[in-house]
C-alpha cells in the first residue's frame, strides 16, 4: 500500500499508485477537481504528494497526448480572434499548471520539433521559464543563469523614466535618467511588458580593451566627449517634510522665519532663502545645512504656570535643514494639510549628476564596474573610420564570467545600427549569430565584430584588432555623490565619547584590525597614535590599590576611594572605552585593579 500526503499531513493508502494519479490528473483536466491541484508519486519512498498549500511557483504547460500537442491551429486562430480566452484553455484541460513537486514527473518539450511519445508537456514558449526581468536579458541562454540572475538585479536598479507624472510627486530619493532609450537589440518580453513606457538605459559604442590601466578590476573609461553630449545623465531629488505639531495645553509649532531670541537660532546666512511664509524660495542654490523650511517649536518641558508666561525667548528651533553632504536646487515646494489639519509642507530638492569616478555602471548581463577614468575625447582610441567609443570595458572581465551574451549583444547592436532596424534577443529564440555575422559582413564591416584601432594618446595604429560594437549600458543608482564622507572633528556618542557613526549624523571611518595591519605593514605604525586616540582620555589611578581615583575640583586634590586622600596618584592615558569598560566591571562587583608599571 502507498502513503498519500496532502500538503505533508498523512491521509490513507492507495493500492495502485500510478492510477490513482492519472486519474487525479485526468479529472483536474476536465475541471472536476481545483485546477489548484498538484501531485507526484515518488517511486523510492513509495509516497504520493498532493499539493494544494498557497504561494507555490506554478508554471503553464500545453498538455501532450500521444506525442501530439493539445493546443492546435484551430485553438490560436479562435485566440487571435478574440473568441476564446486562456481561462477557456485551462478549463478546457489544454494547458495545464505544474509546480516544482510534478515537474520531476513531466517530460517537456523546447519546441514542437523536438516531441516525442515519451514527451508529457510542451513549453509555451522557453523564456516562459524565466522571469519577467530575467527575461529581458538579451541572448541569455549563451550566458551563465548566475550571471543572467545578476543581469535582472542590474535592471532593477537602473536609472529611467520611473513614472510619467514625476513632476507632481514627492517620492523619497528618486533618480531619473534624462535622455533614455530604446535598446536596439531587445528581447520578445520587452514588449509585452511594455518597457517602452518606462525606459532605463542608453545605447553606447563599447570597446573592448584594456587602456592605460585605468579599467582594471570590472572599471571602466568613459569618454569625457560622450558626458557633455548628454551621456547617462541624471537628475537626483529628495523631499524635505516639516508640519506644525500640536502639543497639550493649546501649544502649536510655527513655520516661518525664526526670531533672533529663539534658544537655537542659528545665523542670518542660514536663513537666506527663507521667503516671508518662511519656505525657501525656488530655483534656489541650496547647500549643506543651509534651512528649507524654518520652524519654531514651544519648550519641551512645561511646569504649570510656564504656559501663560510664555515669550519668543523661551520658543526653540526646529527648522529643517538640508542634509549633511547634499546639495541641489530647490523645485517644488507643496504647502498642505495633514489629517489633523495642521500645517504640512513638503519641499523637493533637485540635483544634477554626471557620471564621475566611481559612479556605478553595467551592462544587462551582470558585467558591472565603476567609472575608473573620464578620458578626454582627444586621448580615446578611434577606429579607422573615425568612431570614438563612449566606453572602454576591459577583457579580463569576460573570460572568467562566461557572458557570452555580452559579445553577441556587441554585434547584434552593429548590425542594428548599421541596418537601422530592431534585433530579436529573446532567449532560446532569437536571431542566429551566424546569420548576424553574415549580416555584419554584407554592410562592409569583419564578420568577427573586431576593427583596426588606433592609440589616442600616439596616433599609432593597434598592433591586434580590437572588439567594438554597440550596446545597451545602464547606469545604476549607486553614486558617489551619494556614498562619499570623511570627517575630521565632529559629533561623538554620549557613552563611549567615539565618533558618531554612518553618514547622516557625520559619523567617522572606524580603522579596524586588519586596517590597523595595512598601516603597520606599510611602516607607519606611529600614525596608528594619531588614528586610535579618538577618545583618549586622562584618568587618575592610584598606585597601592589599582583603583581608578576621582578629582575634588572644589578642593583640588585627587582622592582614591579606598585610600584615601594619602594615596600616590598616577595620570594615566587610556581609551574612554576602556575605562567604561572599568566603570561596567565595578557594576557588577568585579574589582579591576590596574597595575602601574615604572615608565622609564
Amino acid at each position: 500500500m502507498t502513503e498519500v500526503y496532502i500538503d505533508s499531513t498523512f491521509v490513507g493508502k492507495v493500492e495502485d499508485p500510478k492510477s490513482f494519479i492519472e486519474q487525479i490528473k485526468a479529472e483536474r483536466r476536465a475541471s472536476s477537481i481545483t485546477k489548484e491541484i498538484n501531485v507526484r508519486y515518488n517511486a523510492q519512498s513509495d509516497e504520493i504528494k498532493i499539493e494544494l498549500a498557497k504561494g507555490r511557483i506554478r508554471k503553464p504547460l500545453i498538455v501532450i497526448e500521444n506525442g501530439e500537442p493539445k493546443l492546435r491551429k484551430e485553438h490560436l486562430e479562435k485566440l487571435e480572434k478574440g473568441e476564446i480566452s486562456w481561462d477557456n484553455l485551462v478549463k478546457a484541460g489544454i494547458i495545464e499548471y505544474i509546480d516544482a513537486n510534478e515537474e520531476e514527473d513531466c517530460l517537456v518539450a523546447f519546441f514542437p520539433e523536438d516531441l516525442t511519445k515519451d514527451h508529457t508537456h510542451l513549453e509555451i514558449t522557453p523564456f516562459a521559464m524565466l522571469s519577467l526581468a530575467t527575461s529581458i536579458v538579451p541572448f541569455s541562454n549563451y550566458c551563465l543563469a548566475t550571471r543572467t540572475h545578476g543581469g535582472m538585479k542590474s535592471l532593477r536598479q537602473a536609472l529611467g523614466l520611473y513614472t510619467a507624472n514625476y513632476a507632481v510627486r514627492m517620492d523619497t530619493d528618486v533618480n531619473l535618467l534624462m535622455y533614455p532609450q530604446i535598446p536596439i537589440s531587445k528581447t520578445l518580453m520587452y514588449d509585452i511588458a511594455n518597457e517602452d513606457e518606462h525606459p532605463s538605459g542608453q545605447n553606447i559604442v563599447v570597446a573592448i580593451l584594456s587602456y592605460e590601466g585605468y579599467n582594471m578590476d570590472d572599471a571602466i573609461i568613459i569618454n569625457k566627449g560622450s558626458v557633455d553630449r548628454g551621456f547617462a545623465r541624471s537628475i537626483y531629488f529628495r523631499p524635505y517634510v516639516a508640519e506644525e505639531l500640536r502639543y497639550s495645553g493649546g501649544l502649536i509649532d510655527e513655520i516661518s522665519i525664526p526670531d533672533k531670541e529663539v534658544k537655537g537660532y542659528k545665523s542670518e546666512k542660514d536663513y537666506r532663502f527663507l521667503n516671508d511664509d518662511g519656505i525657501a524660495y525656488l530655483e534656489a542654490q541650496i547647500n549643506p545645512d543651509d534651512v528649507l523650511i524654518g520652524k519654531t517649536s514651544p519648550p519641551r518641558f512645561l511646569s504649570g504656570m510656564d504656559e501663560y508666561t510664555l515669550g519668543t525667548s523661551s520658543r526653540r528651533e526646529s527648522s529643517t535643514a538640508v542634509r549633511h553632504g547634499e546639495k541641489g536646487t530647490v523645485d517644488f515646494v507643496v504647502v498642505t494639510e495633514n489629517e489633523e489639519g495642521n500645517k504640512f509642507v513638503q519641499v523637493r530638492v533637485r540635483d544634477q549628476r554626471l557620471p564621475e569616478i566611481g559612479d556605478k555602471f553595467s551592462s544587462r548581463h551582470g558585467q558591472k564596474g565603476v567609472v575608473g577614468m573620464l578620458f578626454p575625447q582627444t586621448d580615446m582610441p578611434f577606429t579607422a573610420s573615425g568612431i570614438i567609443p563612449d566606453v572602454i570595458f576591459s577583457p579580463h572581465s569576460i573570460p572568467t564570467r562566461m557572458t557570452i551574451s555580452h559579445l553577441i549583444e556587441l554585434v547584434a547592436g552593429k548590425v542594428g545600427c548599421l541596418s537601422g532596424r530592431n534585433i530579436d534577443a529573446t532567449a532560446f529564440s532569437s536571431e542566429p549569430e551566424k546569420a548576424l555575422r553574415e549580416e555584419l559582413k554584407s554592410l562592409g564591416f569583419r564578420e568577427n565584430g573586431s576593427e583596426t584601432l588606433y592609440n589616442g594618446l600616439t596616433g599609432e595604429q593597434f598592433k591586434v584588432k580590437i572588439f567594438i560594437g554597440n550596446q545597451f549600458y545602464l547606469k545604476l543608482r549607486h553614486m558617489v555623490a551619494n556614498k562619499i564622507h570623511s570627517r575630521a572633528t565632529g559629533p561623538i556618542t554620549l557613552l563611549t565619547r567615539q565618533p558618531t557613526e554612518g553618514k547622516a549624523k557625520e559619523g567617522g571611518l572606524r580603522l579596524g584590525e586588519m586596517e590597523k595591519d595595512t598601516f603597520v605593514a606599510h611602516g607607519a605604525a606611529l600614525l596608528l597614535k594619531e588614528r586610535f586616540d579618538s577618545d583618549k582620555t586622562i584618568v587618575p589611578v592610584c598606585e597601592e590599590c589599582g583603583m581608578m581615583a576621582y578629582v575634588d575640583k572644589f578642593k583640588n586634590r585627587h582622592i582614591c576611594p579606598i585610600c584615601g586622600e594619602t594615596a600616590e596618584i598616577n595620570q594615566v592615558e587610556m581609551s574612554y572605552a576602556f575605562k567604561l569598560l572599568l566603570d561596567e566591571l565595578k557594576s557588577m562587583a568585579v574589582y579591576p585593579e590596574i597595575r602601574l608599571e615604572d615608565q622609564y
